[in-house]
């Protein structure tokens, strides 16, 4: 009896040993995830508040920037899981592109490259100037910045579907960006706008199907009989979650719309006024 009475009691002490190693590393994964992801954003923050835009470009750019700054900084603070840390991560790493988009419209060095965000391969980028007329309005797409076209995306996916990266007249892809879901006629304009462009790797069937990654996964294995490796289930990050900002740490990257101030405007031409951007145009060394 005494001897089962001490086994029991070693198998208890295992047990806790066991369950305090795994908090134990369940938090350090979390510290270190947490840790990456706030030096992206602290690098982020240093080109925000350095830079002043010169141009419509330049100033659309930094106030997208903006808004990722704002909205990773209320996902890290909220992130309980390494993986809501590695979508803080990601979204101020998009933020570093509209940095290096207002830099080149400003002439300037674009700075360090940036990893690759989730679904930009895939999703292609824009290679040639190209105007569409739709639902009464002049659209167009570019492959560099001007007046006529001075709203950047870096390219990936928005509520599923592809976004090449570019600068276009106006960000087509906004209602998809706040509500999660795409519009009427989408599938029309996707397919005026980049219809046989080289560098788009889809046409206006897997736009509307949302094929993601495994398309490009397809392409780089040659293999263009089978199945590319088509996966409309899970868009991954660059879908319009509505939980970029601080309501949901989580981020579901299938619904919704931004919050804490990610919807402040950057979209429609407005600035990002936090004050921060007059304090100087100078290049962060820390870039």
């Amino acid at each position: 009896m005494l001897t089962l009475l001490v086994v029991m009691v070693i198998v208890l002490l295992a047990v806790l040993a066991f369950a305090v190693l795994q908090r134990s590393r369940a938090a350090t994964r979390l510290a270190d995830a947490k840790a990456d992801a706030r030096r992206v954003i602290d690098r982020l923050g240093g080109q925000v508040y350095s830079l002043t835009g010169t141009d419509e470009p330049s100033k659309q750019a930094l106030a997208d920037a903006g808004e990722r700054f704002n909205a990773a900084g209320a996902q890290i603070e909220q992130a309980t899981t390494p993986t809501q840390a590695r979508l803080a991560k990601e979204t101020a790493l998009e933020g570093l592109y509209y940095v290096r988009a207002a830099r080149t419209a400003m002439g300037l060095d674009p700075g360090p490259a940036v990893p690759e965000l989730d679904g930009q391969s895939s999703a292609g980028e824009v290679t040639e100037d190209r105007s569409v007329d739709f639902d009464g309005r002049r659209i167009e797409a570019s492959p560099t910045p001007s007046a006529q076209t001075p709203n950047y995306y870096p390219g990936g996916r928005v509520a599923g579907r592809p976004v090449p990266a570019g600068w276009y007249s106006e960000p087509w892809w906004k209602t998809a960006l706040v509500a999660g879901a795409w519009g009427v006629g989408s599938v029309l304009l996707f397919d005026a706008l980049f219809s046989g462009m080289a560098g788009v790797h889809y046409d206006a069937a897997a736009f509307e199907n949302g094929y993601d990654d495994g398309y490009q996964a397809g392409l780089d294995a040659g293999d263009g009989s089978g199945d590319p490796g088509f996966d409309s289930g899970d868009p991954g990050y660059a879908s319009g979650d509505p939980g970029y900002g601080s309501g949901d740490p989580g981020y579901d990257p299938n619904a919704g719309g931004y919050d804490s101030g990610y919807d402040s405007g950057g979209f429609d031409g407005g600035g990002f006024d936090s004050g921060g951007f007059d304090s100087g145009g100078g290049f962060d060394g820390g870039f």
